[in-house]
């Protein structure tokens, strides 16, 4: 997501972000995160969080956006968030009234079973080999996309979203109807190119 990354907002070639300032960017992904997310849900996200530097009132803003966005969260950690803000959060952590914590912490990534395959869930791409059930999601690479079947981006720069119908507002997550439509989609392109 990259909140508060001033080199984000208007970046018509790395990510093809149009915004003005940080502030609405950063607002625009908390109206769509919350205009797709429950209490109920739990959202995987896959690294780098923001661009901030490792000082408490920072740290204290996100966690400020943090809070407004619902559901439990999976954090992932990718190369822009620190080890320092994982502990701030971990330290600020908080429990709904079902037990569940907010966050939950993973430094390399997890795995996911759903629908008869394997989803590896890591921040950078990575190369799972020949393996009809076995995907990996990831973010890291924004406008780009791996040149093999099994990788899928899913970060909110992803040009992967185009194989939906209906793709999700800028900020919003991928919901899990949406990962299996990307991932026959992109089958079906790699099938065409076969000789």
């Amino acid at each position: 997501m990259h909140f508060f990354d001033q080199k984000m907002v208007y970046s018509p070639f790395f990510a093809k972000r149009m915004f003005l300032n940080v502030a609405q960017m950063n607002q625009t992904m908390i109206n769509n995160w919350k205009q797709t997310v429950t209490d109920d849900d739990v959202v995987y996200h896959l690294g780098d969080l923001a661009l901030i530097p490792s000082k408490k009132a920072a740290y204290q803003q996100l966690f400020m956006i943090l809070q407004q966005l619902p559901g439990r969260i999976v954090l992932i950690k990718g190369n822009h968030d620190s080890r320092a803000l994982f502990r701030y959060l971990a330290k600020h952590n908080y429990q709904f009234i079902n037990g569940d914590f907010k966050f939950t912490f993973h430094d390399v990534g997890c795995l996911l079973k759903f629908a008869h395959q394997q989803f590896f869930l890591t921040h950078y791409p990575m190369m799972l080999g020949k393996g009809g059930n076995r995907i990996n999601l990831h973010g890291h690479i924004h406008h780009a996309s791996c040149n093999t079947v099994n990788n899928i981006n899913v970060g909110v720069d992803s040009p992967e979203k185009e194989y939906l119908a209906a793709p999700p507002l800028f900020g919003a997550p991928f919901s899990q109807k949406q990962v299996l439509e990307m991932v026959d989609k992109k089958r079906q392109d790699f099938q065409k190119m076969q000789f």
